[in-house]
C-alpha cells in the first residue's frame, strides 16, 4: 500500500507551484464572475495577470470580520454576503453556521473539505470504522470529517459531542479503528473507560482538531495506546494543513495557496517570520481569495521527511487580531503598520501597552539601522496623528524584536 494519499503529495515543488499559479487566474476570474462580493472586492483586477505570488500579494485581504459584515448587510438578499458561487439547491446539499453567525455552504463534490488526505496521514485506511465525535449540528466539523472518511473508503459512526457513557458503549460494541474529534473529548472518553474498568484495545489512532493538542497531551494519548495526529481546518476553507508521522510542523494541503502576512496588513513577511495565515482556496463553490484566517503561524524550511514535498507551517501560534483599547480608544495592528510605512528607514515595529487599566502607557519599539533623535520625534508625531494617542518611542537594531507575530502586546495588569 502506498504511503501517500495520492501522487500529488510527492510532486516536485516547482511542478506544484506551476500548477497552483496556473489555476490562480482562473479561480480569480471565476470568483469575479460568480461571487458578487469578489466582483466588488476585485473590481478592476485583471485576473489573467495574476500569475505570480507577487501579483497575488497586491490583492486585498478579506478577513473573517469583513465576511461577517457583508453577510449581515445582505442577509435578506444573500445570506452568504455574495461570497458563494452556487445557490441553494442541488449544488449545495448543506448549509452550516459558525459563531457570528457566519453561514457557510457545503458543495456536492466528494471530499468537499479535502480532509481525506489528513485522515490518511493519521493512519486511517479503507475498510475501517471511524468514531466521529465532532459536532453534526450548526457547525460543519462533523461533516468535514465524515466526507473525508467516505472519500478514503471508511465507515463512520456519527457520535457527535457529549453523552460520554453512550459514546463509550458504542465504541465497545462497534470497536472502531480510530477517533475523530477534539483532543479534550478523546481524553474524557479514555478517562471514562478507565473509571468504569473497561479497555479500548482496538482504538489505536486519532485525528484531532478544533483546539490545541500540545506534546504533553499527545504523549499522554500515546501512553494509552492511541497515536494522535492534528489537522488544521476551518469552516471557510476546509483543510489547510495536516500533521504527519514526522511530527515536524503541518504539511499544507494540495488545494490551497498560503501566504504569511504582517497582522493588520496584506504585506508578506520575511521567510520564517511569524505572521497571519492568509489562504486562497481553489474551491469553485466558495472561492475565497486571500482570506485572512486571523491565525498566526510561520513557514518551516525544507520538506517533510515522509516524502511529502509541499510547504510546512509551524501550526497555530496565536491570534493575529491584536486590537486593544487604550484610554478608551481602539488601537489595531493596521495603525502600527501605517506608522511604519511613513518611514523608509524603519523595518518592523511592536507596540507595547503597559500600566494598569485607566493608566495606560504606550511604548513603540521600532527596528531601524538609522537611529536618530529626529527620527524618534517624527515617529512619535506619526503615532499621535494616526492613533490620537501619545507613545514613547524606542529605536532598536534590526532583528531585535521577537519573532512571534505580535504587533501589539498588551502587557497591562488587570488586577
Amino acid at each position: 500500500m502506498t504511503d501517500h494519499f495520492d501522487p500529488s503529495e510527492q510532486r516536485l515543488p516547482a511542478e506544484r507551484e506551476a500548477a497552483l499559479l496556473a489555476a490562480l487566474p482562473r479561480q480569480i476570474a471565476h470568483a469575479q464572475a460568480h461571487a458578487p462580493a469578489f466582483a466588488q472586492i476585485l473590481k478592476g483586477v485583471d485576473a489573467a495577470s495574476v500569475v505570480t505570488r507577487q501579483a497575488l500579494a497586491q490583492l486585498p485581504v478579506t478577513r473573517k470580520y469583513e465576511l461577517l459584515e457583508r453577510q449581515q448587510a445582505q442577509r435578506s438578499q444573500d445570506v452568504f454576503g455574495g461570497f458563494s458561487a452556487v445557490p441553494f439547491g442541488q449544488h449545495m446539499p448543506r448549509v452550516f453556521a459558525s459563531p457570528g453567525p457566519i453561514y457557510e455552504p457545503e458543495g456536492k463534490r466528494a471530499d468537499y473539505w479535502r480532509v481525506g488526505r489528513a485522515l490518511f496521514a493519521a493512519g486511517f485506511r479503507p475498510g475501517e470504522l471511524i468514531h466521529n465525535c465532532f459536532s453534526y449540528h450548526f457547525t460543519p466539523a462533523g461533516s468535514i470529517m465524515e466526507s473525508g472518511a467516505h472519500a478514503l473508503g471508511c465507515s463512520v459512526f456519527p457520535g457527535g459531542t457529549g453523552q460520554t457513557e453512550q459514546q463509550l458503549q458504542a465504541m465497545l460494541d462497534l470497536r472502531p479503528a480510530g477517533y475523530c474529534g477534539t483532543p479534550s473529548f478523546l481524553k474524557i472518553i479514555i478517562e471514562k473507560a478507565a473509571e468504569t474498568g473497561v479497555t479500548l484495545p482496538f482504538l489505536r489512532k486519532a485525528l484531532v482538531s478544533g483546539e490545541a493538542c500540545p506534546p504533553s497531551l499527545r504523549d499522554w494519548f500515546a501512553s494509552q495506546g492511541v497515536t494522535a495526529y492534528q489537522c488544521y481546518a476551518t469552516a471557510d476553507i476546509g483543510l489547510i494543513a495536516y500533521e504527519t508521522s514526522a511530527r515536524e510542523g503541518l504539511v499544507l494541503d494540495e488545494g490551497v495557496i498560503v501566504e504569511i502576512v504582517r497582522p493588520g496588513t496584506g504585506d508578506l513577511v520575511a521567510e520564517g517570520e511569524v505572521g497571519e495565515l492568509v489562504v486562497t482556496t481553489l474551491n469553485p463553490d466558495y472561492p475565497l481569495i486571500r482570506f485572512g484566517t486571523g491565525d498566526l503561524t510561520a513557514v518551516l524550511p525544507g520538506h517533510c521527511p515522509t516524502g511529502r514535498t509541499n510547504q510546512r507551517i509551524k501550526g497555530w501560534m496565536g491570534r493575529a487580531d491584536q486590537t486593544t483599547k487604550v484610554r478608551g480608544m481602539f488601537v489595531h495592528p493596521g495603525q502600527v503598520d501605517q506608522v511604519v510605512k511613513r518611514f523608509a528607514e524603519v523595518g518592523k515595529a511592536r507596540l507595547v501597552v503597559s500600566g494598569e487599566m485607566a493608566n495606560d502607557q504606550m511604548h513603540l519599539h521600532v527596528e531601524t539601522a538609522q537611529a536618530s533623535e529626529a527620527l524618534s520625534t517624527a515617529i512619535e508625531q506619526a503615532v499621535r496623528d494616526i492613533t490620537k494617542l501619545r507613545a514613547e518611542v524606542s529605536l532598536v537594531a534590526p532583528g531585535s524584536l521577537p519573532n512571534d507575530g505580535k504587533v501589539i502586546e498588551d502587557a497591562r495588569s488587570y488586577k
